[in-house]
C-alpha cells in the first residue's frame, strides 16, 4: 500500500510539472479575434495576454464606438482563450491522475 501511495505522489507531481509546461506554453499559443466589420483586431494569447490591436482609422474618430468595439472584441478573445487555456490545461492534469476508485474529477 506505501509503494502505490509513493506511486500516486509521484504521478501527481509529473502531471503538475506538466500542467506548468502546459501554462508556459499557452503563453505562445496566439488567438486572434477582430470585430465584425474588421474595423478592431485584436491577437490574445491563451493565457489571456493582449499581444496586438490594430483599430482602423474610422474607429479612432469616434471614442464612444471605439470603446464599445474594444470591449466586444476584447471579450470574445479573453472567452476564446479562456476556453483554449481550460481545455488545454484539463486535458494534460487528467493524463496525469492517478486512477484512484470514486474520484472522477475531470469528466
Amino acid at each position: 500500500m506505501f509503494g502505490d501511495m509513493m506511486g500516486m505522489m509521484g504521478k501527481l507531481k509529473e502531471s503538475q510539472k506538466k500542467v506548468e509546461e502546459t501554462k508556459e506554453r499557452l503563453h505562445t499559443v496566439l488567438i486572434d479575434e477582430a470585430s465584425n466589420d474588421d474595423k478592431l483586431k485584436v491577437t490574445i494569447t491563451a493565457n489571456r495576454t493582449i499581444k496586438s490591436i490594430a483599430i482602423s482609422d474610422e474607429l479612432l474618430q469616434d471614442k464612444d464606438m471605439l470603446e464599445d468595439y474594444l470591449i466586444l472584441t476584447l471579450n470574445k478573445a479573453i472567452e476564446k482563450a479562456t476556453s483554449v487555456h481550460e481545455a488545454e490545461v484539463a486535458a494534460v492534469a487528467k493524463e496525469g491522475m492517478p486512477n484512484i476508485p470514486g474520484l472522477d474529477m475531470f469528466k
